[in-house]
């Protein structure tokens, strides 16, 4: 039975299921996790998901009684990864694309824009957006129960969501790219990545790389930005997990850092004078 559970949990990842399977050594793992991210075309992000899912299984089991090796506790696979980048506008960049003028040609975009800042003020993700009717807003706020994780939230409505977006489309990323491109969002982003121990390093403009879930992001950092302190911007995003905000907060202190530099300038004129 343990087996046969293996299988249907581990389909997707039977080089995973063939360790548990045929007794090999967890820590050669570490030698074939190359061959794995080759076979499977994905990046190490991707790879070190991997074995998340068999530790999951191996604790149902284990819970169960099926497994007594508890071997798996100690594997800790070796990856070079980079942290990945967080891809959010600044204020200017979100202005840039509220004020942009589009042609007659581009006025479909008019409904994205819509819809993308909505989710710059809201921290909403796309899906739930997209899921909103007008029986979820209570007065001054909005109910949600997230169609990701069935969280419950509410979030106080401001200048922006107060006016529900109401559009559908399917090519929503490659829509906002194209409204971002127009709006001028081209800073250079370096992108690192790793297969095996080869490193590329690729220069995108933000443009790129920019997508439905960069609303959420742009208002988490500019909500920290804004000195709201993390406790109070994860009752409005479902974040459950402080670790989750530890990327926007490291970002919002390296803000407060090159910001710091305008005290200089106060200092500087005040001698002056």
């Amino acid at each position: 039975m343990v087996w046969q559970r293996c299988d249907e949990m581990t389909q997707k990842q039977p080089l995973w299921a063939q360790v548990w399977k045929k007794g090999e050594d967890l820590r050669h793992w570490n030698a074939r996790t190359p061959v794995l991210r080759s076979r499977s075309q994905g990046k190490y992000h991707t790879c070190a998901n991997k074995p998340l899912y068999l530790r999951w299984f191996l604790n149902w089991a284990t819970d169960r009684g099926y497994n007594t090796n508890l071997a798996y506790k100690k594997f800790r696979p070796t990856l070079k990864m980079t942290q990945r980048k967080v891809i959010y506008l600044t204020k200017d960049e979100i202005a840039r694309v509220r004020d942009l003028e589009l042609s007659e040609a581009q006025a479909y975009l008019d409904s994205i824009r819509d819809i993308f800042l909505f989710c710059c003020f809201s921290g909403l993700r796309h899906s739930d957006v997209n899921n909103l009717r007008r029986s979820d807003v209570k007065g001054d706020h909005i109910e949600v129960t997230t169609v990701k994780t069935a969280d419950s939230i509410s979030i106080e409505l401001n200048k922006v969501t107060k006016a529900l977006p109401n559009y559908t489309n399917q090519a929503m990323n490659r829509d906002i790219k194209e409204l971002c491109r127009l709006a001028g969002i081209n800073e250079e982003i370096r992108v690192t990545t790793y297969k095996g121990n080869v490193r590329t390093d690729k220069i995108q403009p933000k443009w790129e790389l920019v997508g439905t879930h960069t609303g959420r992001r742009t208002f988490i950092v500019n909500a920290l930005s804004l000195g709201i302190t993390p406790n109070i911007v994860m009752k409005w995003t479902g974040h459950s997990d402080y670790k989750a905000m530890k990327p926007y907060i490291d970002i919002v202190d390296s803000i407060k850092a090159s910001e710091m530099t305008k005290l200089d300038m106060l200092v500087s004129g005040s001698f002056n004078k």
